[in-house]
């Protein structure tokens, strides 16, 4: 294929709710345009698009694919998007290879969770929408009722340029709302007043022709062919066409409302920065610099990893190096790669609009900017569902690493932490459902069997009030002893306390030297008057007091938020030594620290849950289980709400599951960390277990 005229290209992402048809949908576009041989169906494992073994198993679309076909001399490259919100991260980065999103919805069950999503995410990526009803031999279909739905949910731009034709109650086909000779009669709605609504959407668009519509004048359809596009592009006109995947009912119908109604690259404004840092409007041109961009990864078992890029500006061409930006090398493009769904042929060039993949380029990761202008990031959604994991063989870390490490190269979605204070790996994905097929393509692909379990909480520890106390180290077993003698005082140490004021000479007399450690919030000060303890000693002190910070005193959980002074102690010019030293701060701490009203603190994490305004009373009642504080709620548009709390962390990790049980799965929500705070003292209890001296291993 060479580098098609940008005017005649239409990149469009089908997207929506899940068991739409979608995939159905784009087998038959491509079986009626002669792109593939033979018939195609999701439900033998033979579609086009649903080739992973994942995918064929569960009847569900896991990844965004791309395939391309021809249709009234226009180029269409159509990405099959999942429809499941466990998948939502690839149709995000779909709408950014796409002008135009085609929303699919089933005629029977209605307007469903992940429909609205992608109707909000088209609308914020700044591209064209059109609605398609699938399923119009759905029996007893109320058609009026339906298009009601969809004109008060989404707006009066949503509006049907076909509708269903009837005989005897049965689907027969669709009539074209612009063909003036279509037999109308049986119509399940007026055509007139929908054309009415069709003209007013699509004059909108226009100033001029407003004035005329105003004066008297209407577009033939001829001008509403030329009007409809602009309208389209502005939002003022979002068409709905109908069809029937299992009959075959008005699939060419739809093929020319797409050549239509999809946008051309040129319609759709979108931005860059400049090499200066200005900001551009794209214009499209491919004879201007590069701007294109990575917007979507899979790992091939064949050809291994594979980058899909969108080409915006300029021409990408074959075996050319690419000039760095960000301090980058510059980047050798080998060859461009036309995509089929699984199936690739070598092309020497893609110019505005095209979509090419690139084979075993390691240093592009989706979101990569190829060429001299820099476009937006890719903004994905916070998997919220964590588990942490380890494999069944432990001989086998290695290989998890690397499978990992493909994992997030293809869903952006998922994350892998390292969990500093727990020791764990803990894999975070959009839903049980996501980690359940990440596990399946572990052991499919890469043959790694991994175990799963719950995360530990980090919890930390502190005290509350002051405390003073000593600890002695003494042994002597022959030979040489050990002795160490340390005298200390604590006292709490609030967050957000100015240190420069409060380690001061007025509060510690006999303050020498003062030791900050932010991230635990710990302080403590060196009071040793005389020799009491040799200068020497101090780093071991220091390294024994630390040593018990890391440890805790209640249940193995880090200290934080407190003051030690180190105000006294004795030495023995023979058998003190580091070593004995550093024991005997250790053990001070956890002396005095049992003295100092020593409690857990749990992380609690700021969350907002966004759910239709009828479930609010629901969040508040749930919240109140989890011991949540609800600080208010915030309007988010199309009548859904944001309840706006603080929650203990450790209450949120079955949320995902409770929200979409409470919400029929049109909830969502996001956390981030907001503080530590004292956990009530009645589940102190089930934590507490004081560490002793055999602890100190």
């Amino acid at each position: 294929m060479a580098s098609c005229i940008v005017e005649t290209v239409r990149d469009i992402v089908l997207c929506g709710h899940g068991s739409t048809g979608k995939t159905s949908l784009i087998d038959r576009l491509l079986e009626i345009t002669h792109a593939v041989d033979g018939t195609h169906s999701v439900d033998d494992g033979t579609s086009v698009c649903d080739f992973e073994p994942e995918e064929k198993a569960h009847h569900l679309s896991i990844e965004a694919t791309l395939a391309h076909f021809q249709h009234q001399g226009l180029r269409f490259n159509v990405i099959d998007a999942p429809g499941y919100p466990d998948f939502i991260g690839h149709t995000i980065a779909a709408m950014r290879g796409a002008d135009t999103a085609m929303i699919v919805i089933d005629a029977h069950d209605g307007i469903a969770v992940n429909t609205r999503r992608a109707f909000q995410e088209a609308e914020k990526a700044g591209i064209g929408r059109m609605i398609v009803v699938n399923k119009i031999d759905s029996e007893h279909l109320d058609f009026p009722t339906l298009m009601q739905s969809i004109r008060d949910t989404f707006g009066q731009a949503c509006v049907p340029i076909s509708f269903p034709r009837l005989e005897n109650g049965a689907i027969v086909g669709v009539v074209d709302i612009l063909d003036e000779k279509a037999d109308t009669s049986n119509a399940p709605i007026d055509p007139a007043i929908y054309k009415e609504s069709l003209v007013e959407a699509a004059i909108e668009s226009d100033e001029a022709w407003m004035e005329r519509y105003f004066a008297g004048e209407v577009p033939t359809n001829d001008d509403l062919k030329t009007l409809i596009p602009q309208a389209v592009a502005k939002g003022t006109l979002i068409p709905v066409v109908c069809c029937s995947i299992k009959k075959r009912v008005g699939i060419p119908e739809l093929l020319d409302a797409m050549a239509l109604c999809s946008l051309p690259p040129s319609m759709v404004h979108r931005k860059a920065k400049s090499g200066e840092g200005l900001e551009i409007e794209l214009p499209g041109d491919p004879d201007g610099p590069l701007a294109a961009q990575v917007f979507q990864t899979r790992i091939d078992p064949f050809v291994q990893k594979l980058s899909y890029i969108r080409v915006y500006n300029g021409t990408l061409r074959k075996d050319t190096t690419l000039p760095g930006s960000n301090g980058r090398k510059g980047l050798r493009i080998g060859q461009l790669l036309d995509v089929q769904a699984n199936q690739l042929e070598p092309i020497d060039r893609a110019g505005p609009g095209d979509i090419v993949a690139v084979a075993k380029m390691e240093q592009l990761h989706t979101g990569t900017n190829e060429g001299e202008w820099e476009l937006p990031h890719i903004d994905f959604p916070q998997p919220m569902v964590g588990v942490a994991i380890r494999p069944k063989n432990r001989n086998d870390e290695a290989k998890l690493s690397v499978a990992l490490h493909k994992l997030v190269e293809e869903d952006p979605t998922i994350r892998i932490e390292h969990d500093q204070e727990t020791h764990e790996l803990v894999l975070r994905g959009m839903s049980d459902l996501h980690l359940s097929l990440i596990q399946e393509k572990l052991a499919r692909r890469d043959h790694l069997e991994i175990e799963t379990y719950e995360p530990r909480v980090p919890f930390r520890e502190s005290i509350t009030y002051p405390a003073s106390g000593s600890y002695r180290h003494k042994k002597q077993s022959g030979g040489r002893g050990q002795f160490g003698d340390v005298h200390i005082r604590v006292r709490p140490l609030p967050q957000g306390t100015d240190i420069a004021e409060f380690a001061t000479k007025d509060n510690f007399p006999s303050m020498k030297h003062v030791h900050y450690f932010e991230v635990m919030n710990f302080l403590w000060i060196d009071s040793i008057v005389g020799a009491s303890i040799p200068v020497n000693f101090m780093p071991a002190i220091e390294k024994g007091l630390l040593d018990r910070v890391h440890k805790g005193v209640l249940a193995g959980y880090p200290l934080q938020d407190l003051c030690v002074e180190v105000h006294y102690g004795k030495h023995h010019p023979v058998d003190s030594s580091e070593t004995a030293f550093r024991i005997a701060a250790s053990a001070a701490l956890r002396e005095v620290c049992k003295q100092a009203g020593p409690q857990l603190l749990e992380p609690m994490v700021d969350m907002h849950v966004t759910v239709p305004v009828d479930h609010v009373g629901d969040v508040y009642s749930d919240m109140a289980t989890r011991r949540g504080q609800i600080s208010g709620t915030q309007e988010a548009g199309s009548n859904m709400q944001t309840v706006v709390c603080v929650v203990p962390l450790a209450e949120t990790s079955s949320y995902a599951r409770s929200l979409s049980s409470l919400t029929a799965g049109q909830g969502s929500y996001s956390l981030s960390f907001a503080h530590y705070a004292p956990m009530p003292s009645h589940l102190q209890d089930k934590h507490r277990h004081y560490i002793d001296e055999e602890d100190e291993g």
